[in-house]
């Protein structure tokens, strides 16, 4: 990652190899030496001299050989994998009503998991870091350690984040703009934080966990009180230069439309978002009898001839955005996901048909679109992978600078 100063090209060359080797074992489980080597191209020498040092850093260890069959002449070979017990990541989604937390060991496997309401969705800077705080000692506490413990926390919200700086530009959850959160929450953290746009950690758990396990170019549309996009190239985030990129839900589909809370005009969100359908339920009745989309959705399907026509609005302008992200990116798959899909106005298929009239129509077939309902642990689980991620090359730079 690039959050540590650049090395030499000699430091480089020994931290990409011990990266390389690090994923490599991460990503088959159990590996030996010699299928380590051939997998990354790096000498069985070499292999052997790294793997040594991060088995005594305590970062991997080796695992007995399996039995086979076939009698083995000399020596078995002996596989390696991640020690899980090496590092504790945790990994926050903060989300308008709630705060959910994951805790795993440095493998990725479940230690602990809690969800804490909140009483407010937007709140000060100060306020929100010991929200987190406080959410993250009440699932230590839940998996019998200290929140002194942790190696590193990952952390998603809504809003634009350049994750490279933990820096928010704005989010729906601050009351403040242009806020260096990162540095917030280290005074009130003992590990270090990584922070992005929550939309990217669900990408990373659909990736990692969900339905893009099986594909290395897609797109995750989440739906929840506003609308966020992450999008996977060649396996990778995309982010954008500034940190800002894929802001589906603030694309204008309206010339000076709606308010969007953002604070601009005519954005998506400012559509189909659940706080947006609302104010024009309440606006349009000239009252204030809807304060879920439950309630909305009831009248609806009740014949209230109001509340169909703003699900209806919601669904056309989510069918158009649906169509400009296929036209711009052509993604194998598309990912909806989000806890609002209890509500299927945003991807029944009527969206879906709408979808491919506005795509620009060749004779091959349109990606995939996939609905994942899963809920707010599953954004957590990301986020500790996210940190995962991040703790891992920060210790390969400390290897490589202790060794420099």
């Amino acid at each position: 990652m690039a959050r540590a100063g650049k090395l030499s090209s000699s430091g480089d060359q020994r931290e990409n190899g011990r990266q390389q080797i690090l994923d490599v074992i991460r990503s088959a489980e159990h590996i030996a030496r010699i299928d380590i080597a051939k997998s990354t191209g790096v000498s069985p020498a070499t292999v052997t001299a790294i793997t040594a040092e991060l088995l005594g850093a305590g970062l991997i260890e080796e695992v007995a050989p399996e039995a086979t069959s076939e009698a083995r002449r000399g020596r078995p070979r002996v596989a390696l994998r991640i020690r899980g017990a090496a590092h504790r990541i945790a990994g926050l989604k903060v989300s308008h009503h709630v705060i959910s937390t994951v805790i795993t060991d440095f493998v990725g496997n479940e230690l602990a998991s809690h969800e804490m309401p909140l009483v407010k969705g937007c709140m000060p800077v100060p306020e929100l870091c010991s929200q987190i705080r406080r959410a993250l000692e009440f699932t230590c506490q839940k998996g019998g350690f200290s929140i002194e413990d942790l190696s590193g926390i990952g952390l998603g919200l809504a809003g634009m984040v350049d994750a490279e700086r933990s820096f928010v530009y704005w989010s729906s959850s601050l009351i403040e703009r242009n806020v260096d959160l990162g540095k917030a929450l280290a005074e009130v953290l003992p590990c270090p934080v990584f922070l992005d746009n929550d939309a990217n950690l669900v990408a990373k758990a659909e990736h990692l966990f969900g339905e893009g396990r099986t594909c290395d170019n897609f797109i995750v549309i989440t739906i929840e009180h506003g609308v966020g996009m992450g999008i996977v190239i060649d396996g990778q985030i995309y982010r954008g230069t500034r940190g800002c990129g894929a802001e589906f839900g603030h694309t204008k589909v309206h010339l000076e439309g709606a308010l969007c809370q953002c604070g601009q005009r005519g954005c998506l969100e400012a559509y189909v978002g659940d706080y947006a359908l609302l104010r024009e339920a309440n606006i349009s009745s000239g009252s204030d009898r809807h304060h879920t989309l439950a309630s909305l959705f009831e009248a609806a399907e009740n014949g209230d001839s109001m509340a169909q026509s703003i699900l209806d609005r919601a669904r056309r302008m989510f069918a158009m955005g649906l169509a400009n992200v296929v036209n711009i990116f052509d993604p194998t798959r598309i990912i909806l996901a989000g806890a609002r899909l209890s509500f299927d106005h945003l991807y029944s298929g009527k969206v879906i048909d709408e979808m491919r009239h506005w795509v620009v129509q060749v004779d091959a077939p349109l990606p995939e679109v996939i609905v994942h309902d899963w809920g707010d642990l599953m954004w957590a689980k990301g986020a500790a992978a996210y940190g995962i991620e991040e703790v891992t090359a920060q210790t390969v730079k400390e290897f490589v600078h202790a060794a420099a």
